[in-house]
């Protein structure tokens, strides 16, 4: 099919336009992943002045594996009576554990992993 210099022209404007439109589209969908990355680690980390409450962060966080608020065993240790110091729990609450337990030095700032190590080894068996 022969083009006429019209169609030729136009076809050959089009194809500026057409790239300028994907270009714009791919960069708003980039910023917008991007700014949700942000959002949500903004979210998931409590301000560093914040009063934390701990029982509700480690309920929501860390319960998921140690049951009962960390007084049973689950998917990880019971940890309430612990033998473990508390620099193998600040290290291994920062540092996860391969396979068993994600790292959340990340989240948390030194005075609330410390926070949390207090927490632990306050707990008790449950009256209730």
């Amino acid at each position: 099919m022969k083009l006429t210099r019209g169609a030729f022209l136009m076809r050959r404007n089009l194809q500026p336009l057409a790239f300028r439109a994907v270009s714009s589209v791919l960069l708003a969908l980039t910023l917008c992943l991007a700014g949700g990355r942000e959002a949500a680690a903004q979210q998931s980390a409590p301000p560093a002045d914040a009063q934390l409450d701990v029982q509700a962060l480690f309920t929501s966080t860390c319960g998921w594996c140690h049951s009962d608020g960390g007084r049973a065993a689950g998917k990880g240790p019971q940890l309430m009576n612990s033998a473990r110091t508390d620099d193998f729990m600040r290290n291994r609450i920062k540092t996860g554990k391969e396979g068993a337990m994600p790292a959340f030095g990340e989240t948390f700032n030194d005075a609330q992993i410390d926070s949390i190590v207090k927490y632990i080894r306050s707990l008790k068996p449950d009256q209730g």
